[in-house]
């Protein structure tokens, strides 16, 4: 059973985990399937795009059977109503594409929510509006560079590269000061379309290797 957050609590907790796992699917029972393995693998953070088949049953079946340390969020939400449902279906967190009003009803709320920007301006008012976390999507557009290029001037904004991002990529992203990454596809593969869930997990254990590695040297730095 998952439990509400403040966005510090959010906020610390990602830095932490370092890993924002994202499920887009057509196939309910697959995707909660999916999501379940995940948790067991050692995914904390979980977002259900509100795109996939029936998101907010799957919301309501993980916010009842995921374990009470994880946190099961609404990703593709645009509008003040997906807010509302997203949180009456039991998602802790939102995460937005880009800014839209979603984000300042979330921060009104108390909810954390991760929102989506790309240029300069973009981040700066997603801040302004209440973004706990900026979403840098789609990550894909400039990689790695680009966010080291937004950072020099936005030393302070926690960024979530999303978009395209696999594991050896995820450790270039953190090389460059990303608070933590959110993975889709590249972790997923065909798992939430009913695929190998054996796969699924070591494609997890990949990414918590590399996660496992940046809190290490981040340890030592301290």
């Amino acid at each position: 059973m998952t439990v509400s957050c403040t966005p510090n609590d959010f906020l610390a907790g990602l830095q932490r985990e370092r890993l924002l796992a994202i499920i887009r699917a057509t196939d309910p029972d697959a995707a909660l399937a999916a999501s379940l393995a995940l948790f067991a693998s050692g995914i904390r953070f979980l977002e259900v795009s509100l795109v996939t088949t029936d998101a907010l049953g799957i919301i309501a079946e993980l916010a009842r059977l995921a374990p009470s340390d994880c946190l099961v969020g609404a990703g593709t939400v645009l509008t003040i109503d997906d807010v509302h449902r997203s949180a009456a279906a039991g998602a802790t967190f939102m995460v937005t594409p880009a800014v839209t009003d979603a984000i300042a009803e979330s921060a009104q709320l108390g909810l954390p929510v991760c929102a989506g920007a790309l240029t300069p301006t973009e981040v700066v008012a997603a801040r302004s509006a209440g973004a706990t976390v900026v979403k840098l999507f789609p990550g894909s557009f400039g990689g790695p560079a680009y966010l080291k290029a937004l950072r020099d001037p936005l030393p302070d904004v926690p960024f979530v590269p999303v978009g395209g991002v696999d594991a050896a990529l995820a450790a270039q992203y953190f090389a460059v000061g990303a608070l933590a990454v959110g993975i889709g596809s590249p972790l997923l593969g065909d798992a939430a379309r009913g695929g190998d869930l054996d796969a699924l997990r070591g494609r997890a254990a990949g990414f918590l290797a590399v996660r496992d590695d940046v809190n290490q040297l981040a340890a030592a730095r301290a």
